[in-house]
């Protein structure tokens, strides 16, 4: 578990707000932006995000359903999308990405939880403290 696993969790949770993840991403380089989004697909993957988790993302992003990401997520297999969206290259498209990635995987975690974690799990992400403060 690094830093970076917990921030991502904690905004993807709802522990902190996305303004706040927003400004956190930001402070990276496009290279390490870049890295951050894959990251967060391979957590969608792990997750076991599904096709049918695009719609609740894209509300809870607050992506309008034309911008680039929220297109490309809603426009086939889930897995192959998830690849496309963290592959976006201009600033704006990456936080509009950054946003949606977090989304996608506060959707296909919260059902994780409901279907497998709900008698109690050993995942560590599933067992935060309170948010910290980063």
């Amino acid at each position: 578990m690094t830093e970076r696993d917990i921030i991502l969790n904690e905004l993807a949770q709802g522990l902190h707000p996305m303004a706040q993840g927003i400004e956190w991403f930001d402070t990276h380089s496009p290279e390490e932006q870049a890295e951050i989004l894959l990251f967060l697909r391979h957590h969608c993957v792990q997750a076991r995000a599904i096709t049918e988790d695009g719609p609740e993302s894209i509300r809870r992003a607050g992506l309008r359903p034309t911008h680039t990401p929220a297109v490309l997520i809603a426009c086939g297999p889930i897995d192959q999308q998830l690849g496309k969206i963290a592959g976006l290259a201009p600033a704006d498209e990456r936080r509009k990405a950054f946003r949606l990635l977090v989304a996608v995987l506060g959707v296909a975690d919260e059902r994780r939880r409901e279907r497998i974690c709900s008698g109690g799990c050993g995942h560590w992400w599933h067992n935060l403290p309170v948010a910290s403060g980063w």
